[in-house]
């Protein structure tokens, strides 16, 4: 019989809810045992739709409950404070992203799951939607030759339509949040697109804003990006779109280009260059606010727990993706091109 994790969680909001403790109670082998709120209600209203005890202290839960992991879904400031005590605690940790809000922060992160001789894992799941994985896959077929320049969307009406807290959500503040659609939609895009072009990017400038929403963190911004091997592209990550949601990847390659989420029958369409053809690829469909597929991060983190492998999606790769928000951030504020460090 195969072991049985058990799981702590740390911040009841909607993506516990409607994701990792969702997706953590479909798995076998995996019990939750204890789940962690400020808001005793909302653990309450939790541990009664999923089990596990309930504690409004995740210092006492981390002291007291019997658990072999911990899931992190909390405001931006609070994911390095916890997952590094819960790596010291003895605990593997799956951290929202992004997974810090400072590079120092994410550095101490890294070093205290490698010190423990445990897991870190970031909740990066852009890479696993299908649409994706098939994109991945014709690129690494060589068929359509090399990536030349990309552009990479992420819109959507804003967290207040999905935040347990709507409009007065932390996702807002500044002290809380640090970063707002960047952080939030941005940093998705960030790895995804390492993920795609297995590459690093190394330098970036942006224009960040404040557009629309009055809150204390930015709504909209649009990032050029330079990478190792000089493939540049545009990613726009925006809390201010009045329509559907926006999840938009374009990639023009040599020998054709691949579209990824702008045809709503075919979420991957490959059109070939000089009239060589075109392939219309069904495949499975990508997570959204209003369409909650399995995003396939809990069943990974498990799989990688039990089989005792590390997690592909770990602490380096979270922080190239945060350092990559965190440059074009600075970029914006100083008006310039910057080395991504």
């Amino acid at each position: 019989m195969a072991k049985v994790v058990k799981y702590g969680f740390v911040g009841a909001g909607s993506i516990a809810r409607y994701r990792h403790l969702n997706e953590c109670a479909q798995i076998k082998n995996a019990k939750i045992v204890a789940i962690c709120d400020i808001d005793e209600k909302r653990a309450k209203e939790r541990a009664s739709e999923f089990g596990g005890d309930i504690y409004t202290d995740w210092k006492i839960m981390l002291k007291e409950a019997d658990i072999d992991a911990v899931i992190v879904s909390t405001p931006n400031n609070l994911h390095a404070p916890i997952s590094i005590a819960a790596s010291k605690a003895g605990k593997h940790v799956l951290v929202e992203k992004p997974m810090a809000t400072t590079r120092t922060e994410a550095k101490r992160m890294i070093d205290a799951a490698k010190k423990a001789k445990k897991y870190l894992m970031v909740g990066q799941n852009q890479r696993l939607m299908p649409p994706h994985v098939r994109a991945k896959e014709i690129l690494k077929s060589g068929r359509v030759g090399k990536v030349i320049s990309f552009r990479s969307e992420f819109q959507h009406p804003g967290p207040e339509g999905w935040s347990a807290d709507g409009s007065k959500s932390w996702f807002f503040k500044k002290e809380d949040a640090v970063m707002g659609a960047l952080g939030d939609l941005g940093v998705h895009k960030a790895d995804l697109m390492r993920w795609l072009l297995d590459d690093d990017f190394v330098e970036a400038s942006a224009v960040v804003s404040t557009l629309v929403k009055k809150i204390e963190v930015d709504d909209h911004g649009v990032i050029n990006l330079k990478s190792k091997k000089g493939i540049v592209g545009t990613i726009t990550a925006s809390w201010i779109n009045c329509g559907a949601e926006n999840n938009q990847t374009v990639l023009n390659c040599t020998n054709g280009t691949i579209e990824i989420g702008t045809n709503p029958d075919y979420p991957v369409v490959v059109t070939y260059a000089k009239g060589q053809g075109r392939e219309m690829h069904e495949v499975g469909a990508m997570a959204s606010n209003t369409n909650q597929t399995g995003s396939g991060i809990m069943d990974m983190f498990h799989d990688c727990i039990l089989k005792k492998k590390a997690p592909s999606i770990d602490g380096h790769e979270g922080y190239a993706s945060v350092a990559t928000i965190l440059t074009a951030m600075e970029a914006a504020k100083q008006n310039k091109t910057l080395k991504i460090k």
